[in-house]
């Protein structure tokens, strides 16, 4: 059964899917997602293809049959990815805690992040803290169906984990997109010209020059 934690996230990300779609019927199944308890929202992930049945087969989801995180690793559900590497994604949380609140989601759908995942979530730890400037960024990890992802959340007041979330307007999520995906210019150090003292001029005169080499 879904974590109740997790349960206004996936269906954030379900209805945020939706709102794209030309379905005749999209609000309908909106207000049926939102509606859903955890029991409910699980049967309508595994049957919908969305998440496999992990009774029926334990393997690793396929493309067609995905957890919600693999979903928006293959673009099935739209994010607001800031960047990625050959490893894993980094996209905005729908439903943050604070602002500049992202996911590094591995790739491939693992129960534990690798090394090199964590080093990646440093470099964006450091870019986050450039660009927003919060006091400190706190990395949580959390686990559902098997795919364990990263919280990078930055700290601007006294935010933590178990910190109450709010929803993140479409607006919002690009303006910040635009802000954290555009590059940080490298600070250029200005070279200092060496102050050159004046000489008198009988100081010109015993000025002492190296030997002339022939």
């Amino acid at each position: 059964m879904l974590p109740q934690e997790q349960i206004e996230n996936i269906k954030s990300q379900l209805i945020s899917q939706l709102e794209n779609s030309e379905s005749e019927n999209k609000e309908q199944v909106k207000k049926s997602i939102q509606m859903m308890n955890s029991e409910q929202l699980e049967q309508f992930l595994i049957q919908n293809n969305l998440i496999k049945n992990q009774q029926a087969d334990n393997s690793v989801p396929s493309h067609s049959q995905q957890c919600i995180f693999c979903s928006i690793v293959f673009g099935d559900i739209p994010s607001n990815k800031i960047d990625e590497n050959k490893d894993a994604i980094v996209a905005l949380e729908i439903n943050p805690i604070s602002k500049g609140h992202v996911l590094i989601i591995p790739k491939k759908h693992v129960q534990k992040v690798t090394k090199s995942i964590i080093k990646f979530s440093n470099k964006i730890s450091k870019k986050l803290k450039a660009k927003l400037k919060p006091m400190n960024i706190i990395t949580s990890s959390s686990n559902l169906f098997g795919h364990e992802i990263l919280n990078l959340i930055p700290v601007y007041k006294n935010e933590t984990i178990n910190s109450k979330r709010y929803k993140a307007s479409q607006e919002q999520l690009n303006e910040l997109s635009n802000l954290l995906i555009k590059k940080i210019k490298p600070k250029t150090e200005k070279i200092k010209k060496p102050e050159i003292k004046k000489l008198t001029e009988k100081e010109m005169e015993k000025l002492w020059l190296p030997r002339r080499v022939p």
